[in-house]
């Protein structure tokens, strides 16, 4: 690359292999990012921050390692290291404008990199810095962009998604602890089942997260195998034979996640299974968040003609003509979230197996879901801990009524009469809008202690033979 004085115009000439053109006199970039931005001018959307970063991550560890190989004079390796280590830290964010719709290996984000990286280490050391001679030294963009991918979203995963995971389960954990005594009526098919604790019906939230957290961590252990040092398809042509095995620990180093060489190069190429993986567990957790925000919007519906068990935190008015209402909005906006990760996760399925040989070439869109994806998981996570869950209150008195009506209760007096007259009961109670005791009093033959002790809701959470001793 070749660079001249800006023109009267405010631009100035670039030259690559394919030959010259103008390119905006303060732009950083050069000749390959100028051709990018004039070809894909298709979603208006350049690529994420978090890729750019993980991007110059990769950068710097590369040219810190072919600094320490001897293949980099000392005064270019630093002042690339301090260039990519400063666009990591988020500066010059706006010298990365190629769109996300674009060359399906990413090879314009990578040159784009590049040039920017060149031009700030050409000021810095007082010498012609090459974006593919040095700072792309031992690389191609077909290593490079995967390694940046999966560093990008080990990063992610590991600094935003986790602990916000980690935050929204313990939130409903504390909130369990004080609805432990809280009995009110199961259901299942949307219909009355046997009663359970408001604290039992949380914990299963919690442990679908505590799971959902798993499946995540151990997706991150294929996602953290690199395929830096593969270069163009997988041989490791123009790389040292130490490069990928050194910029995967100097990137360790750089970030405090456990990063290797991945041991076939060509699978980190041509396969993207890891990434798919990743997306997967993403997709189950927006499955698992979808079915919580939904038990809630249910458990909130009313206030008077729905379940009405819970009351949500009030946060705006919930419509432009009838006043007073409010609506459960946090939920709302979750299962949304959880529409579009879903979405995500398909389009990265099919990212995922589009490639010929050697090579993905969908590339780009994979990083972008991905990021897409946790940065909207994340932050529905929190929202759902700080703004709903924490805050929900329960009708206690409203949930007691409707647990006395419950005719499944019924349920504990199969053992002792029978299947067939305990139906008899339960149709006659629900027929007669009568609490199941009162019914049971008339029609089974059983005493009142031994009724009030078969049908105690609270007992029945604990499940087991409630006939236990009956009948001698």
């Amino acid at each position: 690359m070749t660079r001249q004085r800006a023109n009267a115009s405010g631009f100035r000439i670039e030259h690559d292999s394919m030959g010259a053109l103008q390119v905006p006199a303060d732009a950083l970039w050069g000749a390959q990012t100028q051709r990018a931005r004039d070809n894909f001018h298709i979603s208006g959307r350049p690529m994420p921050a978090a890729f750019v970063r993980a991007l110059a991550l990769v950068k710097a560890a590369a040219a810190m390692v072919n600094g320490h190989l001897g293949l980099l004079d000392p005064p270019r390796a630093d002042a690339i290291v301090a260039a990519a280590t400063a666009i990591a830290g988020g500066a010059h964010a706006d010298q990365f404008p190629v769109d996300r719709y674009q060359t399906g290996s990413g090879t314009s984000s990578n040159m784009n990199a590049n040039e920017v990286i060149a031009h700030l280490a050409s000021a810095a050391c007082g010498q012609p810095v090459h974006p593919n001679d040095h700072v792309n030294l031992g690389q191609s963009s077909n290593d490079v962009v995967p390694t940046a991918i999966r560093v990008m979203a080990a990063l992610e995963v590991r600094q935003s998604l986790l602990p916000a995971l980690t935050h929204l389960r313990k939130t409903i954990g504390k909130r369990a602890k004080t609805l432990d005594s809280v009995v009110k009526t199961g259901r299942t098919h949307l219909m009355d089942a046997m009663p359970l604790t408001f604290a039992q019906e949380l914990s299963a939230w919690a442990a679908q997260l505590d799971s959902a957290q798993a499946r995540i961590e151990d997706s991150l252990k294929r996602v953290r195998r690199l395929p830096i040092g593969g270069t163009a398809i997988g041989t490791g042509i123009n790389a040292h034979p130490k490069f990928g095995k050194r910029v995967a620990k100097a990137l360790v180093a750089a970030t405090g996640i456990k990063f290797v060489q991945a041991d076939n190069l060509f699978e980190g190429l041509a396969a993207q299974d890891d990434l798919v993986e990743l997306s997967g567990q993403l997709n189950a957790l927006a499955v698992a968040l979808m079915k919580i925000a939904n038990d809630l919007r249910w458990m909130n519906s009313g206030p008077l003609a729905g379940l009405g068990e819970i009351e949500l935190p009030a946060l705006q008015p919930g419509s432009s003509i009838m006043p007073g209402k409010v609506n459960p909005v946090i939920p709302e906006a979750v299962c949304m979230v959880c529409a579009q990760v879903i979405g995500l996760h398909q389009a990265v399925t099919v990212a995922g197996q589009s490639g010929n040989f050697q090579l993905n070439v969908m590339l780009p869109l994979i990083a972008c879901n991905l990021d897409e994806a946790i940065g909207l998981l994340t932050n529905a996570l929190r929202a759902l801990a700080d703004q709903t869950i924490a805050g929900l209150r329960v009708r206690e008195d409203r949930v007691a009524a409707a647990l006395a009506r419950n005719p499944i209760l019924v349920t504990a007096l199969n053992p002792v009469i029978g299947y067939e007259r305990a139906a008899q009961i339960a149709k006659r109670a629900y027929a007669e809008g009568r609490p199941v005791l009162e019914v049971a009093l008339e029609d089974s033959g059983l005493d009142a202690d031994t009724l009030r002790r078969l049908l105690d809701p609270a007992a029945l959470t604990h499940g087991g033979i409630q006939a236990a001793g009956v009948g001698g």
